[in-house]
């Protein structure tokens, strides 16, 4: 017959302190976690809780003085915390302090308010294809399609799941087993290692290289033309520039060229402008209506980069080529669903009014800002931060912020920020407990200071950082 040892007799009655799970499960704190979340995931904090305390409670047996059972009390705060943590979306509002306007790691465009009021509508039921006068089947893009033709003048409109989509689709749809030249200049590279050359396999066409890498002429185009010759692709160098001893025929010239041989011109504009940025002191982005204007067949571009709005991939062009689109095979497999349109709708109506535009869409907000409304901001967050987190150093500083997701890729975008120096100099710490606050905060890092960009805050986010660091302050610990 064995004898246990004192020390596992006593770890046996400590261990028999802990409260059981259908204890817990009683409590009235807890019946109400069982009201708002799935019963699966408060029994798995529960048990998560209770091995936890097990687990100090052998370790602190093992040693003289250790902590006794913790009550009851404390073991439901921890259990609420627990779940708490368990059911947070994986999907949150983050707080966007790294310059970066269009940061596709955080989404790229911010929706318009309009956008995410329209969405409440899905609530219910939605006429997302069907008519209401006739009560049949009907188009499932057809509000879009109608705003995207009156503000650029095409004749038919499309969307999809994103422009590299788009451009798979019409390729596909026009050019399967045919021709389709390109500039070598034009060989893009999107982000995540996409290649057009490998969109163009995969779409079934026959890519066909003209001219060189900064300069082609339209005598190179017309010298590649052949009777396999489906298309004439032009791909708009969103996210970088070659300048210098360059050239590209102008897309009037390639619609004149394509005409007389009976091909199609396919502009990807990427970004996707619908109004002059030069309003905000930068380079001009190739308009959409302009290219529909100068005789492209097909225009693609993106919803959400300067359009400022839910990711899509929009075809806008001829009626006839639409339509051929629309009834190629990838069409219903690269369809969006009824969340993008209901977001894409209340965006477009944005764009019919400048000023509307300006004041109601966020990615044309944040570039009207101006510099000293920047600043005094920055001044601001800055005294805030050093009440609420004496430990830290703040001063403001001039700086540049970014448009980012291949748009305006040589342009400085003046801004101010708030310059954060941690005790004992860690910024990635700092970085770190940031992104992991109650809201996240994105910041960048330089010259071994975090930075707050301005220029990307939205309306009352500043008090949402100096919360944030408030905490940060209270538990930071320097080496």
């Amino acid at each position: 017959m064995s004898v246990k040892a004192p020390q596992e007799m006593n770890n046996h009655s400590i261990l028999a302190q802990v409260p059981s799970v259908d204890l817990l499960l009683r409590r009235e704190e807890i019946e109400g976690l069982l009201q708002r979340h799935p019963r699966y995931f408060v029994l798995k904090g529960i048990r998560e809780v209770l091995e936890e305390v097990r687990r100090e409670l052998r370790a602190g047996s093992a040693q003289q003085g250790g902590a006794g059972t913790p009550g009851e009390e404390e073991i439901v705060a921890r259990v609420q915390a627990r779940v708490k943590k368990i059911t947070r979306p994986g999907l949150r509002r983050v707080i966007n302090a790294a310059g970066i306007i269009l940061h596709t790691g955080m989404g790229r465009a911010v929706l318009p308010k309009a956008a995410v009021e329209a969405l409440k509508i899905m609530e219910g039921y939605v006429n997302v294809q069907v008519d209401l006068r006739t009560g049949k089947r009907s188009q499932r893009d057809y509000f879009v399609e109608t705003m995207l033709c009156e503000l650029t003048g095409a004749e038919a409109a499309t969307v999809v799941n994103n422009n590299a989509a788009a451009t798979m689709l019409a390729l596909n749809a026009l050019g399967e087993g045919k021709e389709a030249i390109v500039s070598r200049g034009q060989l893009i590279e999107i982000g995540g290692s996409f290649r057009l050359p490998e969109v163009m396999q995969t779409s079934g066409v026959i890519m066909k290289e003209v001219g060189t890498t900064n300069r082609t002429h339209l005598k190179d185009y017309e010298q590649a033309i052949t009777p396999s010759t489906a298309l004439i692709f032009r791909a708009h160098p969103s996210n970088y520039r070659i300048q210098g001893f360059t050239h590209q025929p102008e897309l009037k010239d390639l619609v004149v060229l394509a005409k007389k041989h009976n091909v199609a011109v396919v502009d990807d504009l990427g970004a996707g402008a619908f109004m002059e940025l030069s309003h905000f002191g930068f380079s001009d982005e190739p308009l959409v209506q302009k290219s529909i204007k100068d005789g492209a067949d097909l225009v693609l571009f993106s919803g959400d980069k300067l359009l400022g709005g839910p990711q899509a991939g929009i075809i806008v062009g001829k009626k006839a080529l639409i339509q051929k689109i629309r009834k190629n095979p990838l069409s219903r497999v690269l369809r969006v669903c009824k969340l993008t349109l209901c977001a894409l709708e209340a965006t477009l109506t944005l764009h019919f009014d400048r000023d509307l535009l300006i004041r109601e869409n966020p990615l044309y907000t944040l570039l009207a800002r101006d510099i000293g409304a920047l600043e005094s901001r920055a001044q601001a967050l800055a005294g805030r931060l050093r009440e609420c987190a004496p430990r830290f150093t703040c001063e403001v500083l001039d700086d540049i912020s970014f448009m980012g997701s291949g748009s305006l890729p040589m342009e400085d975008i003046k801004t101010k920020v708030v310059a954060v120096t941690p005790p004992g100099g860690d910024c990635e710490k700092l970085a770190q407990a940031l992104r992991e606050s109650e809201v996240p905060v994105f910041t960048r890092i330089s010259e071994q200071q975090i930075l707050l960009d301005m220029r990307t805050l939205l309306e009352g986010e500043d008090e949402l950082i100096a919360r944030a660091f408030q905490e940060i302050d209270r538990t930071w610990s320097s080496p």
